[in-house]
């Protein structure tokens, strides 16, 4: 009698792993034939069975649409390849002349890959449609092959080209070689080297080790924007005959890309015909330039913020200053007399500026642009990132400071100066630019991304005035005002800037950006643009002005912002 309390637990014991195991298994059977069930498909489909025993699988890239919807940026497709057993081709002449008549065959290939007797494994086609797989087995010609393949496809061929990336072989192994498609390699990759595993031992796998953490990419790329934004630089690059042009579309408030994009760019469906391969480099993250005057909001922004000036300030402008024996110009070398610091901004003047950075004095400035991270990297998720460029802020001669108060001296990555400039407009915060906003695991499980923010120097109080500032140059000053957004508050700066060369500057070489976000007083998008030796043109104001209106315009369309004004 004192035994039954034992065998009743024993016997609940049982019965609970019983249970247990049982949902185990058509917890299991539910993964392979609905979740898994195209997967187990193919593998099931033995009639182009791969020699190898491994079709090539990765995850997919999605883009995500305004209302949510994820479209696919690259993912797979599959076909057929045709391949041939030297040693065993009887008449390499009429298998040739067959298989031609079905699909386009080089003859001196052919001749080439038939001729190797002691290999017994040559692709003649690949990418083959059903139709053509099934023509070429129904010739049933000995010592020839149709095996299934896959194979990475971009449904948007040139769409965030550089934010995508592609997959190359280095050496034997087949790998994401840039952008997405590389800093996720670990997520994308498949490996299906054991296609037919045990099925009780893959249940404990899973079990125990929680899965395959391969999966699929969702980024916040938005693809009409994206595509608008890639018109828009290929209509200016091709209007002014650009070295290179680009453009970063991103939410200053928490990082969020929409869109960016360079020009030239490439398509990864057929990048083999490339002969520039510096153009899978993404230019926003992986090259440096001086931008000029779009930097001289953010050492204004640090003078309003330690009480050096105020948009009131008055200095008296001659058209030039000289520091330290060297003169420095306004860009037109003319002088406006007595001006204030809005108007130092709205007309863009460098002898302003110069006054802006004496105020604020070296160690101030030097603290305040540091703040905004413009030497630091911004560890945005993608391959290749370099850091800001501002050893001259080390400098003890007071030159280097009147130089990089108005941009130059100073270099930055696009991405850096875009983070940089977002925190004028978002209260003084550094935010984290970012391209991946959740990785859906195969094993079911997803991850949201997160990202930090941290505090520039500058107050919520300051981020405002200089935004005041900003606005005030698209209503009045831009083109006189004629652009102003009644409805919308849209906050602008412009920059021209020389081209460095070894030993000083091109005299006939400009780059041009041009900067804006809005609604400004709680901007839901910022705008970079810049071009890299633009012709026919001298200035920013010039290049940028219109293709900015056109995209400042889609985005509030688009968007459907209610009006801040």
């Amino acid at each position: 009698m004192k035994s039954r309390p034992y065998s009743l637990g024993r016997t609940v014991v049982l019965a609970l792993t019983l249970l247990l195991f049982t949902l185990l298994i058509l917890g299991r059977l539910f993964w392979v034939q609905v979740v898994h069930s195209e997967t187990y498909a193919e593998k099931a489909d033995r009639q182009y069975v791969t020699p190898a025993g491994n079709i090539f699988e990765r995850g997919s890239i999605y883009f995500t649409r305004k209302d949510g919807e994820l479209v696919s940026g690259a993912t797979q497709t599959s076909g057929y390849k045709v391949a041939v057993n030297p040693g065993e081709l009887r008449d390499k002449k009429i298998v040739y002349e067959k298989i031609s008549r079905i699909i386009p065959l080089d003859q001196a290939e052919f001749r080439e890959k038939s001729d190797k007797e002691g290999d017994p494994y040559e692709e003649i086609a690949n990418r083959l449609t059903k139709k053509e797989a099934d023509a070429i087995s129904a010739l049933k010609l000995p010592g020839v092959s149709v095996f299934k393949e896959k194979w990475r496809f971009y449904p948007g061929e040139k769409l965030a080209a550089h934010a995508l990336g592609i997959i190359g072989y280095k050496g034997d192994e087949l790998s994401g070689r840039y952008g997405l498609e590389r800093e996720y390699d670990d997520i994308l990759s498949r490996s299906d080297d054991h296609p037919y595993v045990n099925f009780f031992a893959e249940v404990f796998t899973d079990l125990f080790s929680g899965g395959g953490r391969g999966g699929d990419i969702v980024t916040t790329i938005e693809p009409s924007v994206q595509g608008a934004l890639e018109g828009t630089l290929r209509k200016t690059r091709e209007k002014y005959s650009a070295d290179l042009v680009g453009g970063i579309i991103m939410n200053p408030r928490d990082g969020s890309i929409y869109a960016l994009a360079a020009t030239p760019s490439f398509d990864p469906n057929n990048f083999k015909g490339v002969e520039d391969v510096s153009v899978f480099k993404n230019p926003l993250v992986e090259n440096i330039y001086e931008f000029g005057s779009v930097v001289k909001p953010l050492v204004m922004a640090g003078a309003l913020d330690a009480l050096a000036v105020t948009a009131e300030t008055t200095y008296d402008d001659q058209g030039s200053t000289i520091v330290e024996k060297k003169e420095i110009f306004n860009f037109d070398k003319r002088g406006r007399g007595v001006v204030n610091m809005q108007e130092v901004l709205g007309q863009s003047l460098n002898t302003g500026m110069v006054y802006v950075a004496k105020k604020l004095g070296k160690d101030r400035m030097r603290s305040y642009l540091y703040a905004f991270g413009i030497k630091d990297k911004t560890e945005i998720d993608l391959p290749g990132e370099v850091p800001g460029w501002a050893k001259n802020l080390e400098s003890p001669r007071e030159i280097e400071y009147a130089n990089a108060s108005f941009g130059q001296g100073l270099a930055l990555t696009p991405i850096g100066l875009a983070r940089a400039l977002a925190s004028l407009g978002n209260g003084g915060q550094l935010v984290s630019p970012h391209v991946v906003k959740e990785i859906k695991y195969s094993d079911g499980l997803s991850k949201k991304m997160e990202y930090t923010t941290r505090p520039t120097k500058i107050s919520q109080a300051t981020s405002e005035e200089i935004t005041r500032m900003l606005v005030s140059i698209m209503d009045k000053s831009l083109r006189g005002g004629a652009d102003k957004f009644e409805h919308y508050s849209v906050a602008v700066k412009t920059g021209t800037a020389q081209v460095p060369k070894p030993g000083g500057y091109w005299e006939d070489r400009y780059t041009h950006s041009f900067f804006g976000y809005f609604p400004a007083y709680d901007p839901e998008f910022l705008v970079l643009l810049y071009a890299v030796n633009p012709r026919g043109t001298r200035y920013a104001s010039e290049t940028w002005t219109d293709p900015f209106l056109a995209i400042t315009k889609f985005l509030l369309n688009y968007y459907e912002v209610p009006p801040d004004r």
